[in-house]
């Protein structure tokens, strides 16, 4: 099957390498509310301790976010993320050589997370603030844009598509167009469907099922299913550390398929999940 995207990226200090497979992308949120493992690791020393628990578990890059962007949840303080976000940044950055991705959509935070050492953003509003797309082309840093319907506060009340395949690929190609206009190269795009961000189960399901639509556009695809309500509501697990297999399955699903990272929050376990999924794959 094809994968997306160029089989190597580099670009100043840093590398991702594509041509064993997908990679792995540790989540490590910083926060006290997110909806899987929130004031888990809002502790300094925790949040470093879990990042490298990632890096050692075998993740290639390690996204820190300050701000959880759950169902319901509500906007954080550019001053209160940067406060949670950069002193995690400067620790991982001086003890691990995996890249730093910083989870935000504002360009203060990013920036700051930039200046701390972080070598690329992962931005769920797709560069709604341009100024973050040209901060990424003058850092020459890559970028995740990712589709949401509404906000973090309303995305979950009632979404509703005509064609949510062809309606969340056709804002994800405007939104990369648009950054490749702005200097960002489109070897240094990711593009994320958005999963659990404004779509219910079905809409959810269809995308992972037409993945390979995304895939066929030839930028580089992440997808982040991760202990996600869906997968709760598919095996009956009301608890999001109790949905490990039910992600692991999704995880398979988009290793096999040819996406270029999973973001997720047991580490070790989809390291293991991926590896497999792509020995199975024809012609590897």
């Amino acid at each position: 099957m094809k994968s997306s995207g160029k089989k190597v990226i580099e670009w100043p200090g840093e590398k991702l390498d594509f041509s064993a497979g997908c990679l792995v992308m540790g989540i490590l949120n910083v926060t006290p509310d997110s909806f899987s493992d929130g004031g888990q690791f809002f502790d300094l020393g925790k949040a470093v301790e879990h990042g490298l628990q990632m890096t050692a578990g075998g993740a290639a890059i390690i996204d820190v976010g300050g701000e959880s962007t759950r169902p319901g949840s509500a906007p954080v303080s550019v001053a209160q993320q940067i406060k949670r976000v950069v002193p995690v940044i400067e620790a991982l950055y001086d003890k691990t050589d995996v890249p730093i991705s910083i989870d935000t959509y504002k360009y203060e935070v990013a920036k700051a997370a930039l200046d701390a050492g972080a070598a690329m953003i992962n931005d769920i509003t797709a560069l709604s603030d341009e100024r973050v797309g040209e901060l990424a082309a003058e850092r020459q840093v890559p970028v995740v844009l990712m589709h949401m319907q509404g906000t973090p506060a309303t995305m979950q009340n009632e979404p509703k598509y005509d064609d949510v395949v062809g309606e969340v690929l056709g804002f994800l190609l405007d939104r990369a167009k648009r950054a490749e206009k702005i200097g960002i190269s489109k070897d240094m795009i990711f593009i994320d469907p958005g999963i659990g961000f404004g779509k219910t189960t079905e809409h959810n399901l269809e995308l992972l099922r037409n993945i390979d639509k995304f895939i066929a556009t030839g930028y580089h695809i992440l997808v982040g299913t991760s202990r996600k309500r869906f997968i709760g509501q598919i095996t009956g697990k009301e608890k999001p550390a109790e949905r490990i297999f039910g992600t692991a399955a999704t995880v398979a699903l988009c290793a096999a398929a040819g996406v270029s990272i999973v973001r997720v929050h047991d580490v070790a376990e989809m390291v293991d999940v991926v590896a497999v999924a792509y020995r199975i794959k024809p012609g590897t």
